[in-house]
């Protein structure tokens, strides 16, 4: 598999980091495998040294695995997994949200998100935007602590998606509902946002890992 540079690279190390995070979320990269620093190295044309720096920031969001055994591996998503993300983003993401309308969000980002999505060219490009729509909605909460607790799941939450679609794709019922949250936020009903968005973390993980609904 081929990775286009971004342009312009910021560093070698971003450069590595963001070609690395799109092909697990292209499955490019499958969940389980192995990440082997002098193959990536010579793949993308870098020392040794930008490889493992960049596989530490994927190991500090969640995407890699690193194993004294096994190395560093993708991460493997299962029910386990796939839950305790979606539960942090259900006790978290709606208040959110519910903060950022009182404050009077105008959500220009997340709409910019919503129209990237609906015309993205693979699913890596849809989760990324559906990433940043979901950022955009709880970023103007006010507490940049409750902001960053988020942020920190983004990157699990995304992979769970990506993983999912490959399985059943549902991303056009997740953009309708996105765009009725959407809706709700900008009209200022608090309440309404905060619920849909609610049933829209909900729905997708019972629908994607059925398995675990009685324990979620």
């Amino acid at each position: 598999m081929t990775f286009a540079a971004p342009s312009p690279i910021p560093s070698r190390t971003e450069y590595v980091l963001e070609a690395i995070k799109r092909g697990i979320l292209t499955g490019g990269l499958v969940p389980g495998q192995a990440l082997v620093e002098t193959e990536l190295a010579a793949r993308f044309g870098v020392s040794k040294t930008p490889v493992r720096e960049a596989l530490k920031t994927l190991a500090g969001t969640g995407l890699v695995v690193m194993s004294q055994y096994k190395g560093v591996t993708v991460r493997t998503v299962d029910a386990a997994m796939a839950h305790e993300v979606y539960d942090v983003r259900l006790l978290l993401e709606p208040e959110a949200l519910r903060r950022s309308i009182a404050r009077r969000a105008a959500f220009t980002e997340a709409a910019e998100a919503l129209e990237r999505a609906a015309t993205a060219d693979d699913n890596a490009e849809r989760s990324l935007a559906n990433r940043e729509f979901h950022r955009a909605l709880y970023l103007p909460c006010g507490n940049p602590l409750l902001g960053r607790m988020l942020d920190e799941v983004r990157d699990q939450a995304a992979l769970v998606s990506a993983v999912a679609w490959a399985v059943q794709p549902s991303w056009e019922k997740e953009a309708a509902e996105h765009e009725e949250i959407l809706r709700l936020a900008r009209a200022g009903d608090a309440d309404g946002a905060a619920a849909a968005l609610h049933t829209h973390i909900a729905d997708f993980v019972r629908r994607a890992y059925p398995e675990q609904e009685a324990d979620a």
